[in-house]
């Protein structure tokens, strides 16, 4: 049995004593019927969000099933969250009130016989205000998840105006749509992918980038989708790059040449889409004899997954050039802090995804929050640290989790200034 197994099997155990402890508590003055279904119920949950945890890693190897086992995944999951945020909810009482329970006890053994309750039901009434408080929040966190799958396709287009020193004035003005994270094999509704895409097309961009993830695993994910997304055009092309998931590094292959042929098969997929992949390196855009670098490296990230990248292949050129302005795509944003803010500050803004925003938080103006930020520092936004800039997409797609609760799949317009 590995370590991870181990951790994993006891935090599963503990959601689930604290859950039902909270259950018990809420039930203890109802009817004996009313209790053994309630019971039932939630043993038969319990056993569902087991077997989808095992079912779900199977699914993410191949593709996805059919929209109703979606479906039923989603509110699975919501309804494990919801468990852990009541098991987190109790613990976090049980901590706080450790001490004075401890001193509520030793004063109820002094002034009761042994084996006889405090007078009163203070405590117990107490708890039960807790068990049902946490059950609550338990409660609306499922039912937000599982609100949250409709809004899977509720593209939002955000406007970002970044001001760059030293910009040439041919640039000033261009307007660059940027989309990630576009995880195609997680679609199921084509119609709303394509109002995705015209929503690009409305904006009318001079730029579109393309910052990596087109599949969950197989190049193959794409094909359904390849006519939609190749309605979209700009007068200066459109560039993209690799992500994390578009090396199928998931996937259980064959051999060795079939996942290189995966890989090959999905940078013909980019050709088609009439895309040009940027792999380690960079392209020299121009208007009126006035120039700006845009750099594309493979995917390289600080939290664990594979560095293909390659900037110093990527950047091979510019070093004594006159370019005053380079725009860097790459893929994963913590690559921002780890090594293109030291060893790179002649790239102006870099462009990311990768986080998803987690597609869940709270996202309103002037305040944000995610699970994710506690993972990655830039997480979705924009960020500057003297004049270099990053901006984190919050991604077209979903993955995992088929929905989006409180942040929602993005179309990124930036206008240079």
């Amino acid at each position: 049995m590995s370590k991870q197994f181990l951790i994993f099997g006891i935090f599963i155990l503990a959601v689930e004593y604290y859950s039902f402890v909270a259950l018990r508590s809420v039930l203890r003055n109802t009817s004996g019927g009313f209790q053994l279904g309630m019971y039932i119920l939630y043993g038969g949950l319990s056993l569902a969000v087991l077997w989808s945890f095992y079912a779900m890693p199977h699914w993410f190897r191949t593709a996805w099933p059919s929209l109703t086992i979606k479906y039923t995944i989603n509110f699975l999951i919501g309804v494990f969250l919801g468990k852990v945020l009541i098991a987190a909810f109790l613990l976090l009482t049980d901590m706080i009130m450790v001490i004075p329970n401890i001193f509520s006890f030793f004063f109820s053994f002094k002034h009761h016989p042994v084996g006889s309750p405090p007078e009163g039901s203070r405590f117990i009434s107490r708890f039960a205000f807790i068990s049902q408080t946490a059950l609550f929040l338990g409660a609306l966190l499922t039912t937000g998840l599982t609100y949250g799958m409709i809004n899977r396709y509720r593209y939002k287009i955000r406007h970002i105006r970044v001001l760059l020193k030293n910009l040439p004035e041919e640039f000033k003005g261009l307007k660059i749509a940027q989309i990630s994270d576009i995880h195609s094999g997680s679609f199921d509704d084509p119609k709303a992918v394509s109002e995705g895409v015209a929503s690009v097309m409305n904006e009318k961009p001079d730029l579109i980038i393309f910052t990596g993830d087109l599949v969950n695993n197989k190049a193959e994910e794409i094909v359904p989708y390849m006519d939609i997304f190749k309605a979209m055009n700009a007068p200066l092309g459109i560039y993209s790059v690799l992500g994390n998931h578009d090396y199928g590094d998931y996937v259980t292959w064959p051999s060795d040449e079939a996942k290189k042929q995966n890989l090959e098969q999905l940078k013909q997929h980019h050709e088609a889409l009439g895309w040009r992949l940027l792999m380690n390196e960079h392209v020299i855009l121009e208007r009126n004899n006035q120039k700006l670098a845009l750099i594309g490296i493979e995917n390289w990230g600080a939290r664990g997954f594979t560095k293909y990248g390659d900037m110093e292949k990527a950047m091979a050129g510019l070093e004594n050039s006159n370019i005053s302005v380079k725009i860097l795509l790459s893929h994963d944003p913590s690559h921002w802090d780890a090594q293109v803010r030291k060893d790179y500050q002649d790239i102006t803004l870099t462009l990311s995804g990768h986080t998803h925003g987690m597609q869940f938080g709270i996202d309103i103006p002037g305040f944000k929050w995610s699970p994710v930020q506690y993972l990655y520092k830039q997480w979705a936004g924009l960020y500057q640290e003297q004049n270099q800039y990053l901006y984190v997409n919050r991604g077209f797609g979903f993955i995992g989790y088929q929905g989006r609760l409180g942040i929602l799949p993005e179309i990124t317009m930036i206008e240079l200034a």
